[in-house]
């Protein structure tokens, strides 16, 4: 499969020509959405239709954060002003409420994608709330139970992909531990490994999203030098072995200032440490070109990923 490891980004309601020309002829894996894309639910969907035509590709993989109030891309669109901390709060009192609300939560906004023909959500937020941190995370995580955020993060995919559409599990291994946000700065986390696995990383274990997206973190305790986006170490050890996550790892974006390289650098670190792909998020068509001319096709292991991911979609 002919596709370059890399999730780019556009600028604005419509492609521009270069923009189609950079889908038809450099073959990004994928592209994700966001509000300065979004004007209404007619135009959305033409921009979708015209996105697939240019791709070449009736299933190229179109993603979105649409989350809860916090992180809603379709707010133009739907009222999204549910957030997954209220049925964490739910669940602690009463959890078969919970679960039957969050259903009946998550098929409504499934439903909406569905009608748009985007394929990829990046939910669940499997972070815990944590004590003296950043307030990046609040209201996107369930709960400062990691097993309540298990529980949940569980149901989410369970309901996404009964529905074929892939979901990505973030921020793996745990964001929750931080206490900067890591699209300003970069977080340090100095947490022991125990203390980190008995929270942070227990959410993202057993998990069979098919999709994951790496945190901007470095956990002094476990790699001293790497963020977790760079780290061999963290993704080998960590995310592949003690999580046991299967599926494909793309990192947060590249162009969020917890990364201190310059984009190009960023990407290929990424990669090399064992990101399956980057997510370019900022649009810019001069960057997106760069990226895309430097970076390589998919491995092998993406590739069958990827076309196990076209076959669920059917």
């Amino acid at each position: 499969m002919k596709k370059k490891a890399i999730i780019t980004s556009i600028k604005g309601y419509q492609l521009t020509q270069k923009e189609r020309m950079l889908l038809e002829k450099e073959k990004p894996w994928g592209l994700i959405l966001f509000k300065r894309n979004i004007q209404s639910l007619t135009q959305l969907k033409r921009l979708i239709k015209k996105i697939r035509k240019f791709s070449q590709d009736k299933k190229f993989p179109i993603m979105i954060d649409e989350e809860g109030p916090s992180v809603s891309r379709l707010n133009n669109i739907i009222d999204n002003n549910i957030s997954q901390k209220f049925f964490g709060d739910l669940y602690s009192v009463n959890p078969e409420l919970s679960l039957y609300f969050y259903s009946k939560y998550l098929k409504k906004i499934i439903k909406t994608l569905k009608q748009i023909g985007i394929n990829i959500n990046t939910v669940p937020v499997l972070d815990v709330i944590r004590k003296n941190t950043s307030k990046i995370i609040g209201n996107r995580s369930f709960s400062k139970d990691p097993k309540v955020v298990k529980l949940l993060g569980k149901k989410c995919v369970a309901e996404y992909e009964s529905n074929n559409i892939a979901t990505v599990i973030k921020h793996v291994p745990g964001h929750g531990c931080a206490s900067i946000d890591s699209h300003l700065q970069m977080p340090k986390v100095y947490s022991s490994f125990k203390n980190l696995n008995n929270y942070d990383f227990l959410p993202f274990k057993s998990n069979k999203s098919l999709f994951a997206m790496t945190a901007h973190i470095l956990y002094l305790n476990i790699d001293k030098k790497n963020v977790a986006t760079f780290s061999k170490k963290i993704i080998s050890k960590i995310i592949r072995k003690k999580i046991g996550f299967k599926g494909i790892l793309i990192s947060d974006d590249i162009s969020m200032k917890a990364l201190k390289y310059d984009l190009i650098i960023n990407a290929k670190k990424s990669l090399s440490a064992g990101c399956n792909l980057v997510l370019y998020c900022a649009g810019n068509y001069r960057d997106s070109i760069k990226l895309i001319k430097e970076l390589p096709f998919i491995d092998n292991f993406t590739a069958k990923k990827t076309s196990e991911f076209y076959k669920f979609l059917r």
